[in-house]
């Protein structure tokens, strides 16, 4: 499975290495514990968009470009895991298609109360 909390933090943890600086330093800039810090960077905690927002002005990025690089990574591990499906796997639906009764009709088949007292008033 494809966590967005794992690719989040990796595209910080390259976006802070970079810079060449530690998480004490970038923990410190966005006011939030280093430990919290390293937890969101090592995909273990859900980064608020209000934490996120911090984080990525004390790396003087913008969220956009940080949220693009996290979409590029999704977009490769769901290609890879498309591609150690079996081709059996790719055409197996998702959901069986379940049928629906026709309007008036309850699920056992027979005719709901109104309906047939609307085929009564119509004859």
């Amino acid at each position: 499975m494809i966590l967005l909390r794992r690719l989040l933090g990796d595209v910080l943890r390259r976006q802070r290495q970079r810079q060449g600086r530690t998480l004490r330093e970038v923990s410190a800039a966005a006011r939030v514990s280093l430990g919290y810090l390293s937890e969101v960077e090592r995909g273990q905690k859900e980064a608020s968009s209000e934490l996120l927002s911090a984080i990525c002005d004390a790396l003087d990025v913008r969220m956009s470009e940080v949220m693009r690089e996290v979409s590029d990574e999704l977009s490769l591990a769901e290609l890879a895991a498309m591609a150690t499906l079996s081709e059996g796997d790719l055409l197996r639906p998702v959901l069986e298609p379940v049928p629906l009764p026709a309007p008036g009709v309850d699920r056992a088949g027979s005719m709901s109360p109104k309906t047939a007292a609307m085929d009564v008033v119509a004859a």
